[in-house]
């Protein structure tokens, strides 16, 4: 999940297979630990049914989260998560092989999220978009 407001990536898992209910978990979880109030936020999401998934539609009306969905056949309107993919599938560190585990994989996108919300500065800020005091994650062995 990514703040378009601060480009903060907020909320994030990876799991074996997507499904609604790791969608409305991770929502939940992500709400919770953001503060953020009922009425306050407006969830942008793909057409995907784990998205569109009666869990996850009565999780957000739950939290007070307004759902807004992509338009039907457009797979760039969201152009803030198209440029965090875009960074995530680009960085030197992405991995050429497949990950050897779903463990792996959450280290090795625990360490990307750590890097870019500590070390890319958002192009509002005016700020050079990688501090060098960062270190990029490395790739997988």
């Amino acid at each position: 999940m990514l703040d378009i407001y601060s480009r903060k990536i907020v909320g994030w898992e990876v799991h074996g297979e997507e499904l609604s209910a790791h969608a409305s978990v991770l929502i939940d979880k992500t709400c919770r630990r953001e503060r953020i109030a009922k009425d306050q936020l407006v969830l942008h999401a793909d057409n995907g049914s784990p998205m569109k998934g009666a869990t996850m539609l009565a999780t957000l009306q739950k939290l007070g989260v307004v759902p807004s969905f992509s338009r039907p056949s457009v797979s760039d309107d969201n152009p803030y998560s198209e440029a965090l993919f875009r960074t995530l599938k680009y960085t030197p560190a992405w991995p050429k092989q497949p990950f050897p585990s779903l463990d792996e994989a959450r280290q090795w996108v625990q360490t990307f999220v750590t890097w870019y919300n500590t070390g890319t500065v958002t192009a509002a800020s005016g700020s050079s978009p990688h501090s060098s005091a960062t270190k990029a994650p490395t790739r997988p062995s």
